[in-house]
């Protein structure tokens, strides 16, 4: 089963425990999401209980580290071959990362092959050797958290589920209950759910099921597409009336 917390109240693991981790990146390719918009939703969110935040790039991570004390789990997001995103593409990343103030670093421990040649796998392996700190494994199968907590992985988080070839015939509108079930079943490190959590039930749900804490981005802080999913709504249930 997934594990408990320590006993000690100020550990990094307990801080975590049942928790609600807030994912606040920004969309640089739109001009009003500036640096100011992102510490916006950082001060916003832990004035409203979130456990810790998951931070995207290492400038982001500097300014962030001055405006909180919250616990962060950090990632640099890169490429690869065939243009898929990558979380935290080098091991230089990882140090970067954590001397700019990362708590946890995240990283892709997934099958497919890095432009390096390196799978997730080995990647993990060669993270684990060389760094003596909290090290995150986002994945997108069982097997591959099995895996990724065997290597040495601190964490292991549903996240890329959905969103790799092999899983990519997942229903991408829906947390995969199924895989955060498996895992904290499986495994005595804590399990991460993360990935589609877009409702209260839903995050409350995944801790039923194990989930050690919960991650959640879209449905906080991108109002764009959360105003998206209540327009396109608004407007089917409009159209079906007026069709009748």
């Amino acid at each position: 089963m997934s594990s408990t917390p320590q006993n000690n109240e100020d550990s990094l693991y307990h801080r975590l425990y049942h928790g609600l981790i807030v994912s606040c990146h920004r969309d640089e390719k739109r001009r009003y999401e500036t640096l100011e918009f992102l510490i916006g939703f950082v001060k916003s969110v832990e004035e409203g209980g979130a456990v810790a935040l998951r931070i995207e790039g290492k400038d982001n991570l500097r300014a962030i580290r001055h405006e909180t004390k919250l616990p962060i789990i950090a990632f640099v997001m890169g490429d690869y071959d065939d243009g898929a995103q990558l979380i935290t593409p080098t091991l230089n990343d990882i140090e970067e990362l954590f001397s700019a103030g990362a708590d946890i670093v995240a990283c892709d421990v997934t099958s497919r092959k890095r432009p390096n040649g390196l799978d997730g796998f080995s990647f993990l392996e060669a993270a684990r050797a060389r760094f003596n700190k909290p090290l995150w494994a986002d994945v997108a199968a069982f097997r591959e958290g099995v895996k990724a907590a065997s290597i040495g992985a601190d964490f292991v988080a549903t996240t890329l589920s959905g969103y790799t070839p092999a899983t990519s015939r997942k229903d991408q509108s829906r947390p995969d209950f199924q895989l955060i079930r498996d895992l904290a079943f499986s495994l005595t490190i804590p399990v991460i759910a993360e990935g589609r959590i877009y409702t209260q039930e839903d995050a409350a749900y995944a801790i039923a099921e194990g989930a050690y804490a919960v991650v959640v981005g879209t449905a906080i802080t991108r109002p764009r597409i959360l105003a998206r999913m209540f327009s396109t709504t608004i407007s089917h249930v409009a159209q079906s009336l007026h069709a009748s």
